[in-house]
C-alpha cells in the first residue's frame, strides 16, 4: 500500500516542475507573438515611408513632365495638361492592378513574415540547437 503514498509524493514534487514549465511555454508564446508583431509593425512602417517617399517621386516626375512637355508644346496649360493625362494613366493601371502588384505580394511577405519565426525554430530544434 505504498503507491498511494508514492503517488503522492511523486505529484508534490513535480507539480512545481509542471508550473514553471507552463510559465516558460507562456513567457515563450508571448515571445513569439511580441517578435511577430515588431516584426509586421516594422515592415508596415517601411511601407508607410516607401509610400510617402513615391508620392514625393511621382510630384517631382509630374512637374519635370509638366515644364517638359510645356516646352515642347509652348504652352503651359497644354504642357501640364498632358503630364496629368499620362499620370492619371498611370494612377488608373495602378488601381486595376492593385492586387497583382501590392496586396497578393503584401500578404505572401506577411505569411512569410509569420511563418518564418516557425521554421527558423523547427529548424534549430532538428538539429539541436538552443
Amino acid at each position: 500500500m505504498n503507491s498511494p503514498k508514492n503517488f503522492q509524493e511523486f505529484f508534490d514534487e513535480n507539480i512545481p516542475l509542471v508550473k514553471e514549465y507552463a510559465e516558460t511555454r507562456s513567457a515563450i508564446l508571448k515571445l513569439k507573438a511580441i517578435r511577430s508583431f515588431s516584426n509586421i509593425f516594422g515592415l508596415l512602417i517601411w511601407l508607410v515611408i516607401s509610400a510617402f517617399l513615391f508620392f514625393l517621386v511621382l510630384i517631382f516626375v509630374g512637374l519635370v513632365m509638366g515644364f517638359w512637355f510645356a516646352e515642347m508644346t509652348g504652352s503651359l496649360a497644354s504642357g501640364f495638361g498632358i503630364a496629368t493625362l499620362l499620370l492619371m494613366t498611370f494612377i488608373v493601371a495602378l488601381a486595376l492592378l492593385r492586387k497583382q502588384i501590392f496586396i497578393y505580394p503584401l500578404i505572401r511577405i506577411f505569411i512569410q513574415t509569420m511563418t518564418s519565426d516557425d521554421q527558423s525554430e523547427t529548424k534549430s530544434e532538428e538539429h539541436g540547437e538552443n
